[in-house]
Formats: structure tokens, C-alpha cells, sequence
């Protein structure tokens, strides 16, 4: 099924919600363009060089009581399709998967390829050994995405809320990605038995993506005029946080 025939065919609570989460999206990244910042200058702190490999910020961002993560780094440039200049691997820690889960264990959902200018370029997923983390079904992981929140302002509240909203504008395609990766992974060990796929360096990224926030904003806008919704809910959290941010001076 194309982008568009599966985002004609959400129901319209589901439509709206992605299209409150982009426009959270553009207002976030309005909001640091007004200083010339962003999500990539926040996050590492205006790093004079960034470091291949290394993780922005330090000791990654986790919310304690969402038990979210999410860091930035960068490849070497061969490996950033799409012009992509690092992305961000966004995860759930035990809490937020069961209950009774160790905070120790983890789950990737996906990782948001991002622009030298700091737009979401493209959506991956990765193999087992790629981020460590301990591997769930497609299924399982598709229904942990709307627990991922980070609510405090470490490293910056911009960052923080932009993440999450990325992952709910896009919601269908990571869907669509992580169904992906088990197939992709269920192939390769057909192919070779005798290997363990999940350890197996030669697969690193098992799925991926090219996404444009206006091009999805636009099906999202076109698909509630045919259900016949209004063309545009009540203002966002993000909207209305931003009428609280001070411009910046002349």
C-alpha cells in the first residue's frame, strides 16, 4: 500500500492527531530558527565540530518517569543518504514495555534521519546489534510508540517535544518500517541458517524511508477534506507554548 492510500485510510481521530503533531513540528522548528538554531545545534549544544560516532548530548536524553530515551550522532558522510547529516535513535526502557520489566532493558523504535538544516529526512530501522537493544516483534514495539514522551527540558524542550512529535506525524510509516524489518530480518536467515541474523554485521539497517514533513502534512490536510473535517483543529500544545516564548531581540 502507497504513503497515500494507507493515510486516506486512518480514521479521522487518527488524522487529526498527526496533524496536530505537525504542526508541533513546524512551530518547534520555527521557534529555534527565530535565534538561527536547530534540533541539531540544540542537541549538541552549538558543538564547534561534531564528533563521528559520539553521542549528543552526553549520557544521552532519558525521562525517568516516561522512561524514554533518544540521542543524536553522526556516520561517516558515505553512509547519510538522502542528505541526511546524523539522525536521532529514539528508545523505551523496561518500564514503559511491562511493568515488571528491568529499567536495563531496551527497545528501539526508530531513528529520524535529519538535515544539515534540521528537518527529519528519513525514517530507519536497525538490526539488534546496532543499538544493543534487547528485540521485540514488529507488533509489540508499533504499540509501544505512543508511550514515547520526554517532558522535561534537558537538554531543551524544543528538541525534547520535536522528537516526539516526528514520531507521531509519522506514525503509519514506522509502522510500516518495523513490519519491514522483521521481514528483512526473516529473510536473512532463511538465506543463512547457520548465521544469528540479529548478530550479523553485514545487516545494519533493515528498513528505511524518505519523509518530508509539508509532503505528509499535505495528504494529512487533503485526505480530512475528503472525510469532510475542518481544515484545522484548535491550536496545539506546541502553538499555544509558543505564544509563550519571548521574540528575540532586534
Amino acid at each position: 500500500m502507497s504513503v497515500a492510500a494507507a493515510i486516506f485510510s486512518l480514521p479521522r481521530q487518527t488524522l487529526e492527531a498527526m496533524a496536530e503533531a505537525g504542526r508541533d513540528v513546524r512551530t518547534w522548528e520555527r521557534i529555534l530558527g527565530q535565534t538561527g538554531d536547530t534540533v541539531i545545534s540544540e542537541v549538541t549544544q552549538a558543538a564547534p565540530k561534531l564528533v563521528l560516532w559520539t553521542h549528543y548530548p552526553p549520557g544521552d536524553v532519558y525521562d525517568t518517569r516516561h522512561h524514554a530515551q533518544y540521542y543524536f550522532h553522526l556516520h561517516p558522510e558515505l553512509e547519510r543518504p538522502f542528505g541526511e547529516l546524523g539522525h536521532f535513535h529514539t528508545f523505551l526502557r523496561g518500564p514503559a514495555m511491562a511493568v515488571e520489566e528491568s529499567i536495563d532493558v531496551v527497545c528501539h523504535l526508530i531513528a529520524i534521519g535529519v538535515s544539515e538544516q534540521g528537518r527529519a529526512v528519513r525514517l530507519f530501522t536497525t538490526n539488534r546489534w546496532v543499538t544493543d537493544e534487547t528485540w521485540r516483534p514488529a507488533s509489540e514495539v508499533s504499540a509501544m510508540l505512543d508511550r514515547f514522551s520526554i517532558g522535561h527540558a534537558q537538554p531543551s524542550w524544543p528538541v525534547n517535544r520535536w522528537v516526539g512529535a516526528v514520531l507521531r506525524l509519522f506514525r503509519p510509516q514506522i509502522i510500516a518500517l518495523l513490519a519491514e524489518r522483521d521481514r528483512a530480518v526473516a529473510a536473512w536467515t532463511c538465506a543463512d541458517p547457520n548465521t544469528d541474523t540479529l548478530e550479523d554485521r553485514a545487516l545494519e539497517v533493515t528498513s528505511l524511508v524518505a519523509i518530508s514533513v509539508e509532503e505528509q502534512l499535505t495528504l494529512i490536510e487533503q485526505s480530512l477534506a475528503q472525510s469532510g473535517a475542518p481544515a484545522r483543529p484548535a491550536a496545539s500544545a506546541a502553538e499555544q507554548d509558543a505564544n509563550n516564548f519571548p521574540a528575540p531581540a532586534e
